[in-house]
C-alpha cells in the first residue's frame, strides 16, 4: 500500500514539474518574440517574462522536481528489483537526458535574469525545437514504463516509431513558424 501511495505522488509531480517545464521553456520564447516591440513594449513584457519564469522556476518546477525525485528514489528503496529490470535502466538513461534539460532550462532562467531586458541570443526557431525536447522525454519514459517488457522485445521498432514522432513534430514547427512569417 505504502508503494502505491507513493507512487501516486510520484506521478503527481512527475505531472507537475513537466507542466512548469513545457510552461518556463513557452516564456523563453514569448521573451524572443518581443525582439520585434516598439522599446516600451519590449522592456514591459520582458521584464514580466523574467519575473513569471524565475517564479515559475521557484516554486513550482524546482519543488516538483525534488518531490519527483524523492518518491521515486523511495520506490527505488521499496522494490529494489527494479535495478535489476532492463526496461528501468532504459527510463534511467531518459532521466539523465531530463536533468540535463533541466540545467539547461536553469541556464536559461539565470540568463533572463542577466540580460536585464536585452535580446536573448538564440534564435526563436531554436526556442521553439527546444521547448518539444520535454515532450520527447517524457514520451520515451511514459512509453518505456507503460510497456515495460516489451520494450526490450521490440526496441528497434519503437526506436523506429519515435524517430518519426520527433521528425512529424519538428516539422510541424518548421511549418508552424513559417506560415507565422
Amino acid at each position: 500500500m505504502l508503494y502505491t501511495i507513493i507512487k501516486a505522488v510520484h506521478i503527481i509531480f512527475m505531472v507537475s514539474y513537466f507542466a512548469g517545464i513545457f510552461y518556463l521553456v513557452r516564456l523563453f520564447v514569448y521573451y524572443k518574440d518581443t525582439d520585434v516591440f516598439d522599446e516600451v513594449k519590449k522592456q514591459i513584457l520582458r521584464k514580466q517574462y523574467t519575473f513569471m519564469a524565475r517564479r515559475l522556476w521557484n516554486i513550482i518546477v524546482v519543488p516538483a522536481g525534488i518531490i519527483m525525485l524523492i518518491s521515486g528514489l523511495v520506490m527505488l528503496v521499496l522494490n529494489s528489483g527494479l535495478m535489476k529490470m532492463a526496461w528501468f535502466h532504459l527510463k534511467l538513461s531518459f532521466l539523465i537526458a531530463l536533468l540535463a534539460y533541466h540545467f539547461w532550462c536553469w541556464k536559461k532562467v539565470l540568463q533572463l535574469k542577466s540580460l536585464d531586458g536585452q535580446p536573448l541570443p538564440i534564435k526563436n526557431i531554436k526556442l521553439r525545437q527546444q521547448n518539444e525536447i520535454a515532450t520527447f522525454i517524457l514520451f520515451l519514459v511514459v512509453f518505456t514504463v507503460v510497456l515495460k517488457s516489451m520494450v526490450i522485445t521490440y526496441w528497434w521498432q519503437l526506436t523506429v516509431g519515435f524517430l518519426v514522432l520527433v521528425v512529424l513534430i519538428m516539422a510541424t514547427v518548421k511549418l508552424v513558424n513559417k506560415s507565422k512569417k
